[in-house]
C-alpha cells in the first residue's frame, strides 16, 4: 500500500460503526418525544445507562428480562429524570430501546466500511445484544438480554483505561509485540505511545495558555493533574526507549548483515526490515517528545508559582479613584499642576521588560504609508465644514485619477484588434503620445492599485454585475472600488463590455514607463500584462 497508516482502516470502522448505527436506530424517534426526552443528549443518557445496565448483569451472569430493565429505568426516573412516566411507561420504553434500537427489530445491522488495501467496500457485521430464553422460578418462561462482543466494546470504548494508566498499558504492549517479532503491530503501538505523549505535551500548552489567561481561573485539581501526568510519563521513559531504539537497531542490522550475505531477503524479512526502520523513526520522535515534556513540566511550575505570587501582591496594592483623588484636587488647587510629576512619578519606575521576538523579525518588513496613516490620524472638529468640502475635493480628485486611467486602458483594448492588448503594446503606442503617459500613471500608488486589482479578479462579468446592480441597492464607499468604476466607464464610454480579463503573460519581460511626478522624472517597472476585452453580441 502508498499509504501504511490506512492498513487498519476497516478495523476502525468497525468500531465507528458501532456508535453511527446506534445514533441512527436512535435518532428522529417521536416515542422519545412522547415521554419527554426532547434533547439528543438527554436520549443519549438512557440509551447508555441501560447499556451498562445489561453489562452489569452480564458480568455477574444473572437475568436481565424487559421487567427488570422496566423497574430499572422506573427507578432512574424516580432519582434523577422526574419525567411524567409510570412504570408501564418505563417498561414499554425499555422494550423499545432493547427490540428496536439495540436489536433492529431482529433484523441483522451492517455498516460498509472501505478496505484500501482491497479497494472495495466490506460489509461489518454490528449486534449490541443477544437473547436467551430463562425460567424464572423454575417455571415462568422469559427473555433474558445480555450484551455481545460489540456491546461490550461499545461500552469500554467510552472509558477504557485510566489515564495514569494508558501510557503503561500500550507501552507494555508495545515491549510485547517487539519481544515476539510482530513489527507490524509494534508500529502501530509505537505511534500510540508517541500520540500519548503528544496529548500529554498539548495538555501541557494548554494549561499554560490558561494560567496566563487568569490563574484563577485554573483549579489547583486541574494542575495537580497535569503534574501527576507529567510525572507518569517522564519517570523512565527515556531510559525504556533508549533501550528499544538500541534493540532495534541491532535487529536492523542483523536483517542488513543477513541480506549482505545471503543475497534477498524475502518479503516477509523486507517487510521486517521496513517496519523496523518506522519504528527507529518513531521512537526517536518519542524520545524527542519526552525532552519536551520534561521542559514544559519545570516551565509549567514556574509559570503557576509566579502567576500566583503576583496575584498576592495585587493585594498589597492601593487603589484610588483617579476623578476624586485627582482631578477634583486640581481643579480646587490649580496651581498643583506645577508639581504633578511628583503624582506620575511612580508609574515610570519600573523599566518594561524587554522580549526578542526572533518570528516577527524574520518577517518581511513593508513600508508604512506615512500619509495613509497621516490622514487616518486626523480628527474632526465640530463645525469644521470647510475642512470636510476641502477633503471630500480632494476625495473627488483622486478618485477622477483612477477613472482616467482605468478609461485609458479600456480604451486601448477597445481600439486593439480582437479587443487584446499587451501593457508592452500600450507603451509603444504612448511613445507617439507622451501626454497620455501622465493619464495613465498619475502616481506610483494608483498605477500599481488598479493592475493588483484587475489581476486579483482576473475576469469581471460585467453582465453579472449590471444584474446585481439591478437587483440590490448599496451604498457607495467613497474609495476605489474596481467593479464599480467598470460599470461607470462602460456607460459612460458605450463600450457594452460582457467580460473583462487581465492576466499576467509568463515571457520573463519587463515592461517600463517614463513619467513625471511632482515635476520629478520617475520610471516605474512592472511585468508584461494582458487585457482583454468582450462585448455583447
Amino acid at each position: 500500500m502508498q499509504y501504511e497508516f490506512l492498513k487498519q482502516f476497516p478495523k476502525r470502522m468497525k468500531h465507528v460503526g458501532r456508535y453511527v448505527l446506534l445514533f441512527a436506530n436512535s435518532s428522529q424517534k417521536a416515542i422519545w418525544k412522547q415521554y419527554g426526552f426532547q434533547k439528543t443528549d438527554e436520549q443519549m443518557t438512557v440509551l447508555f445507562a441501560i447499556l451498562l445496565y445489561v453489562m452489569e448483569q452480564s458480568l455477574k451472569d444473572e437475568h436481565c428480562t424487559a421487567d427488570d430493565i422496566g423497574a430499572y429505568l422506573d427507578s432512574l426516573n424516580v432519582l434523577y429524570f422526574h419525567k411524567n412516566m409510570g412504570y408501564m411507561d418505563c417498561r414499554t420504553l425499555g422494550d423499545y430501546i432493547l427490540n428496536v434500537i439495540l436489536s433492529n427489530e431482529g433484523k441483522a445491522m451492517y455498516f460498509e466500511g472501505y478496505d484500501f488495501a482491497a479497494q472495495e467496500y466490506r460489509s461489518m457485521h454490528v449486534s449490541y445484544v443477544a437473547n436467551r430464553i430463562v425460567y424464572v422460578d423454575s417455571e415462568v418462561r422469559r427473555t433474558s438480554y445480555y450484551l455481545t462482543e460489540d456491546g461490550y466494546n461499545l461500552i469500554l470504548s467510552t472509558m477504557e483505561i485510566e489515564d495514569n494508566l494508558r501510557f503503561d498499558v500500550h507501552e507494555m504492549i508495545f515491549r510485547m509485540h517487539l519481544e515476539k517479532q510482530s513489527y507490524d503491530k509494534a508500529v502501530d503501538d509505537i505511534k500510540n505511545v508517541f500520540n500519548l505523549l503528544r496529548i500529554q505535551l498539548q495538555r501541557i500548552k494548554e494549561a499554560m495558555g490558561k494560567i496566563r489567561r487568569n490563574a484563577l481561573s485554573y483549579s489547583v485539581a486541574e494542575y495537580e493533574a497535569v503534574l501527576e501526568g507529567n510525572l507518569a510519563t517522564i519517570s523512565d521513559t527515556k531510559q525504556k526507549f533508549l533501550d528499544y531504539r538500541a534493540l532495534v537497531q541491532k535487529r536492523v542490522k542483523e536483517l542488513e548483515d543477513m541480506d549482505l550475505h545471503v543475497g534477498r531477503l524475502s518479503s516477509k524479512e523486507e517487510d521486517k526490515l521496513k517496519n523496523l526502520g518506522i519504528i527507529e523513526y518513531y521512537l526517536n520522535r518519542t524520545i524527542d517528545e519526552h525532552q519536551k515534556i520534561l521542559s514544559s513540566h519545570f516551565d509549567l511550575k514556574s509559570l503557576y508559582t509566579h502567576e500566583l505570587e503576583l496575584l498576592a501582591q495585587m493585594s498589597y496594592i492601593r487603589r484610588f479613584s483617579i476623578r476624586s483623588e485627582l482631578y477634583e484636587k486640581i481643579l480646587e488647587q490649580p496651581e498643583a499642576l506645577s508639581r504633578l510629576d511628583l503624582f506620575l512619578r511612580p508609574l515610570f519606575s519600573n523599566e518594561p521588560e524587554k522580549v526578542y521576538n526572533l518570528k516577527k523579525a524574520m518577517e518581511l518588513q513593508r513600508p508604512i504609508r506615512k500619509k495613509a496613516a497621516a490622514e487616518e490620524e486626523e480628527h474632526l472638529e465640530f463645525g469644521d465644514e470647510e475642512w470636510m468640502r476641502q477633503e471630500e475635493r480632494r476625495q473627488q480628485e483622486k478618485l477622477a485619477k483612477y477613472e482616467r486611467s482605468l478609461s485609458l486602458l479600456l480604451q486601448k483594448a477597445a481600439e486593439a484588434a480582437g479587443g487584446r492588448i499587451s501593457l508592452e503594446e500600450i507603451k509603444e503606442g504612448l511613445l507617439e503620445q507622451p501626454e497620455e503617459v501622465s493619464v495613465l500613471i498619475p502616481n506610483v500608488q494608483i498605477f500599481k492599485e488598479i493592475m493588483v486589482e484587475l489581476l486579483k479578479n482576473q475576469t469581471v462579468d460585467l453582465r453579472k454585475l449590471k444584474k446585481e446592480r439591478r437587483e440590490y441597492l448599496s451604498e457607495g464607499t467613497g474609495g476605489f472600488q474596481l467593479n464599480e468604476m467598470l460599470l461607470s466607464l462602460d456607460e459612460a464610454m458605450g463600450l457594452g463590455l460582457r467580460e473583462l480579463s487581465v492576466y499576467r503573460i509568463e515571457d520573463g519581460r519587463v515592461v517600463s514607463f517614463e513619467y513625471k511626478e511632482d515635476g520629478i522624472q520617475k520610471r516605474i517597472c512592472c511585468s508584461n500584462v494582458q487585457i482583454c476585452i468582450r462585448r455583447e453580441d
